[in-house]
């Protein structure tokens, strides 16, 4: 018989490198069925055709995930020139073919263009993303054949690197580094129109959140041949270096209802986010106004680090 809703008293964040042909709902799927543990999310959705980190979130973890989403990523991306596709990646539809200037793969050019997408700008997320309109997420109304109204947001590219290009393949291969919401199959998008083409995403790596790094994830093998035994803390990641908070060091006593905690040092400016910690464990993530810190994501008994 399955564990109850919480059973299993299995905490932590799993890095996971996640494989090609799955959706991040499938691993966490997975994960539930591994433990018996149902309360298990994912921070930071990748698409089914794009593999590398993702973060499973177990336990009283999955309160966590608010603070995670934020970070920057990197990725290694492949830019196929010449077709899009209605989901701008290689699992669409071709909606357009269009000829590609030999002279896109000059890297000097290339690299000239890349540099042109650096910095702060508008992006126009894909039909096809997650994007809730109304309560319905876009690639809802695009199956549907309908037309999602997605408004502009504002993305940030700190990194644009290109690693190869390849004429016969018509491909560049390109490192991102992109604020939080940034769509790389966008990125690919909006590209094309500065070279004269067109193009989709041909694949997607994420390997890094924050100053985690894809070096230090699990196999979907070997999470789940860890994940329902003693062996499961071997699995988890230390929540403070994926959270990036000054850390604040109290009696765990004092945060088991939640109750305001003085600062036991120098104050904080108001509004700074820390990790609340006790015992080897992280307790909770407070707010500070000042000279007090009040409670904001209680954790207790904690998540071990």
């Amino acid at each position: 018989m399955r564990p109850s809703r919480g059973a299993t008293a299995l905490s932590g964040v799993v890095p996971v490198d996640k494989p090609s042909g799955i959706t991040s709902h499938d691993v966490v799927s997975a994960m539930r069925r591994a433990t018996g543990e149902r309360r298990i999310g994912h921070a930071g959705t990748l698409d089914p055709m794009a593999t590398g980190l993702l973060f499973l979130l177990v336990g009283r973890a999955t309160r966590l995930e608010r603070y995670l989403v934020g970070h920057d990523k990197r990725y290694e991306a492949r830019i196929v020139f010449g077709s899009t596709t209605d989901t701008l990646d290689a699992e669409g539809a071709v909606t357009q073919e269009l000829p590609v200037p030999e002279a896109v793969f000059d890297p000097q050019a290339a690299r000239a263009i890349l540099r042109g997408f650096l910095g702060r700008h508008e992006q126009l997320p894909p039909a096809y993303s997650a994007i809730k309109k109304d309560g319905v997420p876009s690639y809802r109304l695009a199956r549907a054949g309908g037309t999602p109204d997605l408004a502009p947001r504002t993305v940030e590219v700190s990194e644009a690197l290109l690693r190869a290009t390849d004429p016969t393949g018509r491909t560049w291969d390109v490192t991102f580094t992109v604020s939080s919401g940034t769509y790389v199959r966008a990125l690919a998008r909006d590209i094309a129109p500065a070279v004269g083409t067109v193009a989709h995403l041909g694949a997607l790596r994420r390997t890094r959140v924050g100053s985690f790094d894809l070096s230090s994830a699990h196999t979907m093998e070997e999470v789940l041949h860890l994940a329902g035994t003693a062996g499961f803390q071997k699995l988890t990641a230390d929540p403070l270096t994926l959270l990036q908070m000054p850390e604040v060091a109290v009696d765990p006593a004092l945060v088991r209802d939640g109750r305001p905690i003085a600062l036991p040092s120098a104050t904080l400016a108001p509004g700074v986010r820390v990790a609340v910690t006790g015992g080897g464990r992280l307790l909770a993530v407070y707010l500070s106004n000042g000279s007090r810190l009040t409670a904001e994501s209680v954790l207790f008994p904690g998540i071990a680090r």
